[in-house]
């Protein structure tokens, strides 16, 4: 793969999480997300255990706390909501620190900062061990459809191709004086956008000929062996394993 953009979440590392096959480890994190997704919003030490949970896991994976804060700013519109919540929300009232607050809207609050943390963390620790195109292979090992999985692939191999020949476009714009300033310019950009979408549909259509012309009867062939003993699924499966252990507690 030589897609550059594929590296920004992948962290290079031997440790044994980055070593579980990619299927293992997508099972895992949709089996832990599920698991938490079900928790009972009451039971605090169970999102407490969670949260230990994947910080044992971050530790083995030797990713660090601060490379995983940076990568949560994707949560900050689900915080500003959860704050919102209890402002707007009906119901009983409850004071604090001068403001009234519904107790409803504090409770929906809480399940939704405690299980989209727990999901987003879960998912930058998968994308921290496994490269993006490791995964979509994982995908396919877990019987995902496979044209859903190879149109991931395409979009992930030439993404970067599709940005740069963007850019080229705006350099060009720009060195022949055009500076988009007000409305007057989107015929402009939307001429670049139907020039820019007409390359890539032909590119598209090179790419699978050539695909066509070197054997492609609609299966992407695996090159490395991607199987995964018994011990590296059990392995896997211990994070979700011990959060359904500590949520079957919480009932």
């Amino acid at each position: 793969m030589g897609a550059g953009h594929q590296h920004q979440l992948y962290l290079p590392g031997d440790s044994v999480v980055h070593r579980l096959p990619p299927q293992c480890k997508l099972l895992a994190v949709f089996a832990f997300a599920l698991v938490v997704v079900a928790t009972p919003r009451e039971g605090f030490w169970a999102f407490a255990v969670y949260a230990v949970l994947l910080a044992g896991v971050a530790a083995a994976a030797r990713v660090p706390l601060p490379y995983v804060l940076r990568r949560m700013v994707i949560e900050v519109p689900f915080v500003l909501f959860a704050f919102f919540i209890p402002v707007i929300g009906l119901g009983e009232r409850t004071t604090v620190l001068g403001l009234s607050l519904s107790v409803p809207g504090l409770w929906a609050a809480w399940n939704i900062l405690a299980k989209a943390t727990l999901g987003v963390v879960a998912s930058i620790l998968l994308a921290a061990t496994t490269e993006p195109r490791t995964i979509l292979l994982g995908a396919q090992r877990l019987r995902l459809p496979g044209l859903l999985v190879q149109i991931a692939m395409f979009m992930l191999r030439y993404m970067d191709v599709i940005l740069d020949e963007m850019r080229r476009m705006r350099v060009a714009r720009e060195s022949r004086g055009f500076e988009a300033r007000d409305l007057r310019h989107i015929p402009v950009l939307a001429r670049s956008a139907g020039a820019l979408f007409i390359r890539s549909y032909e590119r598209g259509e090179r790419v699978h000929l050539a695909m066509l012309s070197r054997g492609y009867d609609g299966q992407m062939p695996i090159i490395h062996d991607m199987s995964a003993s018994v011990r590296q699924w059990g392995t896997a499966l211990a994070l979700p394993a011990v959060a359904l252990a500590t949520w079957g507690l919480t009932w």
